[in-house]
């Protein structure tokens, strides 16, 4: 049984997000500051945490800064702040996704349950990585689109392998720069555009399927369209 953490100071609304994830078949623990979010992560370290922002003292987007210092634990943010600098910024801090308030419990249970599905293919090491027709061979360096061979530079097959294992997450230039240049890397990020530009023109599914973020980065899909 999966072990979600909620954090939100109104305890109506921690209720009901607990209602109805555990009716969801998850275990769920409540916290009402962010000072008990983060000792609750260290010591039972939860599955996913659904995280508010706007906690007294220690606020949501300072949570999740501590916490990608310590783990790569999903989390969900829950806000009703409704400026979106506030959601980009979480989301460069290291957050998966958010849901704003007010919020269906339906929508919240299931963005939950997609967030751990990716999770756990992420966590599992795999030779071959398949996306709809593409299939990705990690151990031979080769990709292939509807059985023809795709050619593509060493950090052009990193970078659509990292897509590939973390679709249906948002992800910043910044966040791809370090993980698949490396913390060394000093160019700038309009790199990670070039090479998206260049995997987009040789893979022509990526057009509509890797999404552009307006001023923060790009997400894949998590499930190519379907042509008729």
């Amino acid at each position: 049984m999966k072990h979600i953490l909620v954090v939100d100071d109104e305890p109506r609304i921690a209720e009901i997000a607990r209602d109805y994830l555990e009716r969801a078949g998850f275990k769920v623990t409540t916290a009402g500051s962010g000072a008990d979010a983060l000792a609750f992560a260290r010591s039972r370290r939860p599955d996913l945490i659904v995280l508010d922002l706007g906690l007294p003292h220690v606020d949501g987007l300072d949570v999740t800064r501590t916490l990608r210092r310590q783990s790569s634990v999903p989390i969900i943010m829950l806000t009703a702040r409704v400026d979106e600098s506030d959601k980009l910024i979480g989301l460069e801090l290291g957050a998966d996704d958010y849901v704003t308030k007010p919020f269906s419990p339906k929508e919240l249970v299931a963005r939950v349950g997609a967030l751990l599905r990716r999770s756990s293919r992420a966590d599992v090491p795999a030779e071959v990585l398949r996306y709809g027709a593409l299939t990705v061979d990690i151990a031979q360096h080769l990709v292939r689109c509807e059985g023809q061979d795709i050619k593509l530079t060493a950090k052009e097959f990193l970078l659509l392998r990292y897509f590939i294992e973390h679709r249906g997450r948002v992800l910043s230039r910044d966040r791809l720069l370090t993980d698949v240049w490396g913390y060394q890397y000093t160019g700038g990020t309009r790199t990670v555009d070039v090479h998206v530009r260049r995997l987009r023109e040789k893979l022509p599914m990526l057009e509509t399927a890797l999404s552009t973020i307006k001023q923060f980065g790009y997400k894949l899909e998590d499930a190519p369209a379907v042509t008729p």
